[in-house]
């Protein structure tokens, strides 16, 4: 017998191309992974979000107040949403609609043209510092040079130092612009998603595959009470994850922590269960635990990239925005981190657990519905 046969090794790798394409899942997996990163680096993401929606509080409506929100539009980082009273634009804010309110005090035509440099507040959304750095950059130049033409002839002497106005950034709920205080509390969605998803993933398959299968179905057990029942005990793991990561985020990191620790906990078992039903829909699906583990990855990467974790989620395209909403990952990032740095209550947080739990009624009907069928 040779030591080497190239016979014996092309029949090696007929065999393997042979159980490639009997495994279409992972043939898929293959090919739809690397898609989905070049359409998502190459399309969805970016670094430097622009049309960013902005209320403006009017005090004053005169021409040079026109030139001013006419040169933002212009810019492109600036989508003046509409004119709001001082109390709605501040729960808009807070409420995370709009990315910046812009100030005009009354009178403030008549104290830029007597020389008086007026007071110009623009405050803003920074729990992601990222988000806004670059639009609060573009308006500092932009009160430089916006008024280049409206002050010319005898009022050519404001255009010089100091400026003609005092622009005042408030960046709010981060005002030092701090990543830890953005990135830390998202890191508990992370978690939770990947850590829950990939574990239940592999409950039914490890059934299937250990020959107890038979026995689960062979119960007087109804499908959902099934589903439940692989649920529950991740629950808890998953509020030691959560008591885990905000005991590093008071204690390591100092991240600010405004709002109710309680409405937090409460809101995060809806999330937890989510992540928990998708890992056990999986399971059900797949023929064994590496195809889990793939379907999991598979939801894992575009929630991740799609949420506002790692970028900012206004920087995203339209499309890629109404694909993000699916995930119940964005919604979980914006409740936790407007509780802790906003301190958000029941009524904004109610806004985006809907969608959470909306999701995860849906994963449960497919879950129980793939369940079904198995037991048929």
């Amino acid at each position: 017998m040779r030591f080497f046969s190239i016979h014996r090794l092309s029949a090696v790798v007929i065999k393997e191309f042979i159980q490639m394409r009997r495994d279409r899942l992972t043939f898929g997996m293959m090919v739809g992974i690397p898609l989905i990163q070049l359409t998502l680096f190459g399309f969805a993401i970016n670094s430097n979000p622009k049309n960013l929606p902005t209320a403006v509080v009017l005090g004053d409506n005169g021409p040079y107040v026109q030139t001013l929100l006419q040169g933002m539009k212009n810019s492109g980082y600036f989508e003046i949403r509409g004119c709001l009273d001082e109390s709605a634009a501040r729960d808009a804010l807070t409420l995370g609609s709009v990315q910046f309110v812009l100030n005009i005090p009354p009178d403030f035509s008549r104290s830029l043209l007597r020389g008086d440099r007026p007071d110009l507040l623009l405050e803003a959304d920074a729990t992601d510092p990222a988000a806004t750095s670059n639009a609060i950059s573009t308006v500092q130049q932009l009160v430089w040079s916006v008024w280049e033409r409206d002050l010319g002839g005898p009022l050519a002497a404001l255009r010089g130092k100091p400026g003609p106005v005092n622009l005042i950034v408030h960046a709010k709920f981060n005002p030092e612009a701090i990543t830890q205080y953005n990135i830390v509390p998202g890191l508990m969605g992370v978690v939770l998603t990947m850590t829950m998803v990939m574990i239940t993933a592999l409950a039914i398959t490890r059934e299937r595959e250990r020959g107890t299968m038979e026995n689960l179905l062979s119960m007087p057990t109804r499908p959902i009470e099934v589903m439940v029942g692989k649920i529950l005990p991740y629950i808890l793991v998953g509020y030691i994850q959560v008591g885990l990561i905000l005991a590093a985020a008071a204690l390591i990191f100092h991240v600010p922590m405004m709002g109710s620790l309680t409405l937090l906990l409460a809101v995060s078992f809806v999330f937890i269960a989510a992540n928990l039903a998708v890992g056990v829909t999986f399971s059900s699906m797949a023929r064994n635990q590496l195809q889990a583990m793939q379907m999991s990855f598979f939801f894992f990467l575009p929630s991740l990239m799609l949420s506002g974790f790692m970028f900012p989620f206004r920087g995203m395209p339209a499309w890629a925005q109404y694909l993000g909403e699916v995930f119940p990952l964005t919604h979980f990032l914006r409740i936790v981190r407007g509780i802790l740095l906003k301190g958000n209550g029941l009524g904004p947080t109610m806004v985006e657990l809907g969608p959470i739990a909306l999701f995860l009624l849906v994963a449960l009907i497919v879950g129980v519905g793939r369940y079904r069928q198995t037991l048929d």
